[in-house]
C-alpha cells in the first residue's frame, strides 16, 4: 500500500508576489528618477494648493465661527446649500458661468484651429514668426491693463467709442448701465487675449502630421481647401477632443481677473456678468460669509468633476482611443 503524501501548503506566496511588486516599483522609480524630480514642483503645487485645503470643504456644512474652528463649529448639514438654492442666486451663477465658458470653449477652439491652419499656410518663414509674435502678445497683457483699455474705450464721458458716436452726430451710450451688451464685450476680450496663445497646441499638432500625406495630396492635385478638409482637420480631431475634455473640467471655473477688471462691483450688470468667482469674492469681502462661499465652491468642484466624468464616458462610448481614462 502506497502511503499518501500530503501536499505542502503554499506558504508565503502572497508575500513573494508583494516583494516582487515592490522591487518592480522601486526599479521604475530609480529608472525614471530624473522625470520624477522634474515633476516634483508640479506635485508640490497640487499638494499645497489642491489637496491640503480639501478639509476646509467641511465649512460648507457648518455654521463656521473663528472660536470653534473648522471642525468645532456647529454642523448644519445642507442648510447653506438650501439657502443658496432658495435665494435663486445659485441658478443665476451657474447659468452665467456655464454659458460664458461654453462660448469661450466653442468659439475659442474654432478660432484657434482656424488661426493655426492660417499660420501653417504662410510660406514666408519670417512673416510667420512675426505673425506668431503679434498674435501671442495679448496673452501676456495683464487683465488689469485690459480693464483699463476697456474703460478708455467704453466709458460714457471720455471713451473712444462715445467720442466717435458724437462726432458722427449720434448720442453717447451708457454701456456700463446696459447689462445685455456685456456678454458680447466679455467674450470678445477673452477671445482677443487667449486665441493666439491657444493656437500653439493646434499648430504643433499640424507640424506633427506626416509630410508624406501632403506630398501625396499634392501629386493627386488636391487644392489647399481639400488638404485642410481631408488631412489637417481629421488629424486635429484627437487634440480637439482632449483639449475639450480638459476645458469641460473647468466649465464651472470663471476667469475672475477678467470679469472683475472689466465689470468690477457694478450691481447694474450682475444679471448677465456675475459668475461664481466674483460672487464668492464679494461674499468674503463684504459679508465675511465663509460658509456660503465654501458651499458654492464645493458645488462648483463637484459639478466640474461630474462634467468630466460624463463627457469622458460619452467619448469612450464613441471612440475609446480618444478618452482620457
Amino acid at each position: 500500500m502506497q502511503a499518501s503524501v500530503a501536499t505542502p501548503p503554499r506558504v508565503g506566496q502572497h508575500e513573494i508576489v508583494r516583494t516582487r511588486r515592490r522591487k518592480t516599483l522601486l526599479g521604475r522609480i530609480v529608472q525614471h528618477r530624473v522625470l520624477l524630480l522634474m515633476c516634483l514642483p508640479a506635485i508640490a503645487f497640487f499638494v499645497v494648493f489642491s489637496y491640503a485645503p480639501m478639509p476646509g470643504a467641511w465649512i460648507a456644512f457648518t455654521n463656521f465661527n473663528y472660536r470653534d474652528g473648522i471642525f468645532g463649529s456647529p454642523f448644519v448639514g445642507l442648510r447653506n446649500f438650501e439657502f443658496l438654492i432658495k435665494s435663486g442666486q445659485l441658478w443665476l451663477l451657474t447659468k452665467n458661468t456655464i454659458l460664458y465658458n461654453v462660448a469661450f470653449i466653442v468659439l475659442g477652439n474654432i478660432l484657434q484651429i482656424a488661426l493655426a491652419i492660417m499660420l501653417n499656410e504662410i510660406r514666408s518663414k519670417y512673416f510667420k514668426k512675426i505673425s506668431q509674435a503679434v498674435m501671442f502678445l495679448p496673452y501676456f497683457i495683464s487683465v488689469v491693463l485690459i480693464g483699463v483699455i476697456a474703460f478708455n474705450l467704453l466709458n460714457y464721458d471720455t471713451g473712444a467709442l462715445n467720442a466717435l458716436i458724437e462726432q458722427t452726430g449720434g448720442d453717447p451710450i451708457k454701456i456700463y448701465s446696459i447689462a445685455g451688451a456685456w456678454p458680447i464685450i466679455i467674450v470678445l476680450f477673452q477671445l482677443w487675449q487667449s486665441t493666439g496663445y491657444g493656437s500653439i497646441v493646434y499648430f504643433a499638432a499640424i507640424m506633427g502630421i506626416d509630410n508624406s500625406l501632403f506630398e501625396a495630396a499634392a501629386i493627386d492635385g488636391a487644392s489647399a481647401w481639400q488638404r485642410i478638409r481631408y488631412i489637417i482637420l481629421p488629424s486635429l480631431k484627437p487634440t480637439f477632443i482632449i483639449l475639450l475634455l480638459f476645458a469641460l473640467g473647468g466649465i464651472m471655473q470663471g476667469n475672475f481677473g477678467l470679469f472683475w477688471n472689466l465689470v468690477g462691483n457694478n450691481a447694474a450688470l450682475f444679471q448677465t456678468t456675475d459668475i461664481i468667482e466674483t460672487s464668492v469674492y464679494r461674499m468674503i469681502i463684504s459679508q465675511n460669509n465663509f460658509t456660503s462661499s465654501t458651499a458654492v465652491g464645493l458645488y462648483q468642484s463637484l459639478f466640474g468633476f461630474a462634467a468630466v466624468m460624463l463627457c469622458n464616458w460619452i467619448v469612450r462610448r464613441i471612440n475609446e482611443d480618444y478618452a482620457l481614462f
